[in-house]
C-alpha cells in the first residue's frame, strides 16, 4: 500500500514514511515515521493513529464480524452503489480522477463503489472496521487506509477533491463538530457529502430503548453476541410474518408486529437479497441501532442551516435514505 501524499503526522504535520525505507508499507514496516521523531505503528499493513478503546468499539466488533454483508460485490445487488450515486448528485462521474476522503469507512461497502468507479480514496475509520475494509479492499492502486479520529486526521487541511462520511455523524459526540471537521479537509471548490438520522418516533420504540440502555452496559462482545441471539430467536417469526403477509387480516398483525420487535426487516425493500442476506443485514443494522453510544437526530433544514454558517455554499439537503442526506461546496474563496 503507498503512502498517501495528503498523509501528515499529527504533532508536526510533516511527511510520514515507512520505517522500512520508501513510500510503500510493505511486510517490514513496523511504524511510520517523520523527520521530527513522530512513529506510528502499523499493525496487520494498517497505520494506527489511536487505539481501539473509545465509543466506536461495537462497531469495529460488528464491521469484522459482518465483513462482506453489505458489499455489493457480495451481495450481486448495487444497493450500495445507488445509495452513493444518490447522494453524490446523481452519478459516480464525479469522483472519477478525484482524490476523495472517506471518513467512517466501516468494511468498505463504499469504498469498494468509489474504487471501481476510478477515485483514489484515503479511507480512515475510529475503529478495528479498517481490518475488515482492509481485508476487502487492498491491493488496490488507488488505496490507502488508516485507523483515525475523523476530530484529528494526519492529513493536510483543505486538500481533497471529494470528503465522504455517510452512516457516521449522528454516531459521534458532537454532530456540528464533526462537520466543521469534514469541511476543513475539503479543497476550495471541493465537494462535502453527508448524511445524518432524522427524526422519527418509530426507528426506536419503547423496546428498543430497553434494549440499548441493557446493552450500553455491556462489553462489545457480549453485545453481539445479545443482538445476535435476539435475531435467531425472532427471526422465525418475520419469516413467518413475511409468508403470511398477503392474507388480509395478517397484514395489520404483520405491521404491529414490525413496530415492537427490536430486529430490523428489510424484506420490503431488499427482498431480492434473499432469505439468507436478509437475515445478515437484519442481525447486523439491529446490533448497529441497539449498540451505537451515541444517537443523534437533525432535520435538513438543522443541516442546511449549520453548513450555510459554515460558509458552505450550493447547500443540498433533503430526507432521504435512512435519514437526512446532504452535500454541499466549498466557496473557491473566502467570503
Amino acid at each position: 500500500m503507498r503512502l498517501s501524499d495528503e498523509l501528515r503526522c499529527l504533532e508536526h504535520g510533516l511527511r510520514l514514511t515507512s520505517d522500512a525505507g520508501g513510500e510503500q508499507i510493505t511486510g517490514m514496516t513496523s511504524a511510520l515515521v517523520c523527520d521530527a521523531g513522530c512513529r506510528v505503528p502499523v499493525v496487520g499493513g494498517i497505520p494506527r493513529f489511536v487505539t481501539s478503546d473509545n465509543y466506536a468499539a461495537s462497531f469495529g466488533r460488528q464491521w469484522k464480524r459482518f465483513r462482506r454483508t453489505q458489499l455489493d460485490s457480495f451481495t450481486g445487488l448495487p444497493i450500495s452503489r445507488e445509495r452513493l450515486a444518490r447522494c453524490l448528485g446523481g452519478s459516480l462521474e464525479c469522483v472519477k480522477d478525484k482524490t476523495v476522503l472517506e471518513i467512517g469507512c466501516g468494511a468498505g461497502r463504499f469504498t469498494e463503489v468509489l474504487l471501481d468507479a476510478g477515485a483514489r480514496v484515503f479511507a480512515s475509520d475510529l475503529s478495528v472496521a479498517v481490518e475488515a475494509n482492509y481485508d476487502n479492499c487492498q491491493g488496490a492502486p488507488k488505496y490507502f487506509i488508516c485507523q483515525a479520529d475523523l476530530r484529528r486526521l494526519p492529513v493536510r487541511p483543505g486538500t481533497f477533491d471529494i470528503v465522504l462520511c455517510l452512516g457516521v455523524i449522528q454516531h459521534t459526540p458532537s454532530p456540528e463538530e464533526t462537520i466543521a471537521e469534514l469541511c476543513s479537509y475539503v479543497r476550495p471548490g471541493g465537494l462535502l457529502v453527508i448524511d445524518h438520522y432524522r427524526y422519527d418516533a418509530e426507528d426506536m420504540t419503547s423496546t428498543r430503548q430497553s434494549l440499548r440502555r441493557f446493552l450500553l452496559r455491556r462489553p462489545p462482545r457480549v453485545s453481539l453476541a445479545g443482538v445476535r441471539l435476539i435475531v435467531a430467536l425472532l427471526w422465525p417469526v418475520h419469516r413467518l410474518m413475511w409468508w403470511l403477509r398477503r392474507h388480509p387480516a395478517m397484514a395489520t398483525v404483520r405491521q404491529k408486529w414490525l413496530a415492537i420487535s427490536p430486529v430490523l426487516d428489510y424484506h420490503d425493500y431488499y427482498g431480492a437479497l434473499g432469505p439468507r442476506l436478509l437475515y445478515a443485514w437484519a442481525a447486523l443494522d439491529t446490533h448497529d441501532a441497539l449498540t451505537d453510544r451515541y444517537k443523534h437526530k437533525r432535520t435538513p433544514e438543522e443541516i442546511r442551516d449549520h453548513l450555510a454558517r459554515l460558509g458552505m455554499g450550493c447547500v443540498h439537503a433533503s430526507y432521504g435514505g435512512n435519514g437526512v442526506e446532504a452535500r454541499a461546496r466549498k466557496p473557491m474563496t473566502a467570503q
